[in-house]
C-alpha cells in the first residue's frame, strides 16, 4: 500500500525547500517568448549529459545569438567546461530546431491544444525529443503537469513505494503509465506534480535547477 505522506527525509527536505521550490516554478512561468528557443536547447543537450553543463551551453548559446546567428558552435558542445556527450549529433539537432523554430513557436505560443496534445507533437517534431524531453521544455517555459519521467524520479518513485522495482518507460504507452501513477501519488500526498518533481531532483542532485 502506497503512503499518502512522502518519506520522512523527503518531507523534512521538502520543508526547507519548499518556497525555493516554489520560486523555481515561478521562474519558469516567466520566461519571456524571446527565450524558449534557448530553453528547448537545453533540453536537447540534457540526454546522457549533464544538466549543468547543458545549462551552461544554453547560456553560451544565447551570448552567441545562436538562433539569429546560426553558426556552427560544435566548440561550445566539447568545451570540457560544459561537455555535451554526441556532440556532434547534438549540434546537428540543434541547428535542426533553429531552422524548424519559426513554426514551432507558432504552435506553443497558440495554445490550440492540450498539453499533451503540445507534447506529442514536440516529441514527433523535435529531433532529439522524447516525451520526456519534451515535458521537460514545456515545464521549462512555465507549462504545467507534464511528468518527465527521468532516472531521478524513478529512483524516488521506488523509494516512495510507488513501484516496489523501477518501471520500464521504454515506450510511449509505458511512459503515461509511470506518469499516471506519479500524477496519482502526488493527489494522494497534496503536493502538486511538479513540485515533487523538483523536490526529487534536489533530493538526488543537492540543488534546484531546472
Amino acid at each position: 500500500m502506497i503512503s499518502q505522506r512522502l518519506p520522512e527525509t523527503l518531507e523534512g527536505l521538502y520543508s526547507e525547500q519548499q518556497q525555493a521550490i516554489r520560486q523555481r516554478l515561478a521562474e519558469f512561468a516567466a520566461v519571456p517568448e524571446e527565450q524558449w528557443f534557448y530553453e528547448l536547447c537545453f533540453c536537447l543537450c540534457t540526454p546522457q549529459s549533464s544538466a549543468v553543463h547543458a545549462f551552461a551551453v544554453q547560456k553560451e548559446l544565447q551570448s552567441l545569438d545562436f538562433l539569429r546567428e546560426g553558426q556552427d558552435v560544435l566548440h561550445v558542445l566539447r568545451d570540457p567546461a560544459c561537455y555535451i556527450r554526441f556532440h556532434n549529433t547534438k549540434h546537428a539537432r540543434l541547428h535542426a530546431a533553429r531552422e524548424h523554430w519559426s513554426e514551432l513557436h507558432a504552435m506553443i505560443a497558440a495554445q490550440s491544444m492540450s498539453i499533451y496534445e503540445l507534447r506529442n507533437q514536440l516529441a514527433e517534431r523535435v529531433n532529439g525529443f522524447g516525451l520526456k524531453e519534451a515535458s521537460h521544455f514545456l515545464r521549462n517555459i512555465g507549462r504545467r503537469g507534464l511528468a518527465i519521467i527521468d532516472r531521478h524520479l524513478l529512483t524516488n518513485l521506488v523509494r516512495c513505494g510507488v513501484y516496489q522495482d523501477t518501471p520500464s518507460v521504454s515506450t510511449a504507452s509505458k511512459y503515461h503509465t509511470v506518469e499516471r501513477a506519479f500524477q496519482s501519488y502526488c493527489h494522494e500526498i497534496g503536493i502538486d506534480m511538479d513540485e515533487v518533481d523538483l523536490l526529487f531532483w534536489c533530493a538526488q542532485t543537492g540543488h534546484i535547477l531546472k
